[in-house]
């Protein structure tokens, strides 16, 4: 009797445990913020790229620029105050081309903000390296944040290194995805990935990026 009771036992946790399992698999957690710093202030974003990468993706800097600045902007996620729009961001770096040879206080001066948010990028590509035909979409960027209002304005006092990929599976050609299309999934994660330090966010519990 009590063997078979402890098999019954046994039979219902794996049911439970089974349930939980794709209950999981189908939804989300909350993830708290790493970096809290820009409520009640104000920002602005910077991309770095070398000259390299600028040449051979000309309009990926502008792009990765606007998208973090107006996810941050929103006071209901982040508690920021104000920020640089990345119009203007973009019109000062044009006007200065030295300005990545600039310390980070004087950019955040120039912008007239609190804080700085700063994305290095080391690594973009679409494909496999040595193959033009397979896609192996790759982002890599060290984000940190300047508190140009601390004690250490020339320095991080925050910093994460990020990498994402797209698509996720390898092998994949034209056939499945397009150029365009690898390009917008590769920056949604990256911009996702960025801008989620920031605030607190949902993610899956067994997230893909």
């Amino acid at each position: 009797m009590g063997a078979s009771f402890g098999a019954g036992g046994c039979a219902i946790g794996a049911l439970a445990g089974g349930m939980m399992e794709s209950y999981r698999r189908t939804s989300t957690r909350p993830v708290a913020a790493e970096y809290e710093g820009l409520a009640g202030k104000s920002y602005a974003v910077a991309v770095y790229g070398d000259r390299v990468l600028q040449g051979s993706h000309p309009t990926l800097l502008p792009r990765l620029t606007n998208r973090i600045s107006v996810l941050l902007a929103d006071p209901a996620r982040t508690g920021a105050t104000g920020f640089v729009p990345a119009q203007l961001v973009l019109e000062m770096q044009f006007a200065n081309p030295d300005w990545s040879g600039w310390s980070y206080e004087r950019l955040a001066e120039e912008f007239g903000v609190e804080r700085l948010i700063v994305v290095e990028l080391y690594e973009y590509r679409l494909n496999e390296t040595g193959n033009a035909y397979l896609w192996d979409g790759v982002v890599a960027a060290k984000v940190g944040v300047v508190e140009a209002d601390g004690s250490i304005p020339n320095e991080f006092v925050f910093s994460k290194d990020i990498q994402v990929r797209f698509p996720t599976q390898s092998g994949l050609g034209p056939e499945e995805y397009s150029r365009p299309q690898v390009q917008a999934g590769l920056e949604q994660r990256f911009v996702d990935r960025v801008t989620w330090l920031f605030y607190e966010h949902q993610e899956p519990y067994y997230p893909e990026y």
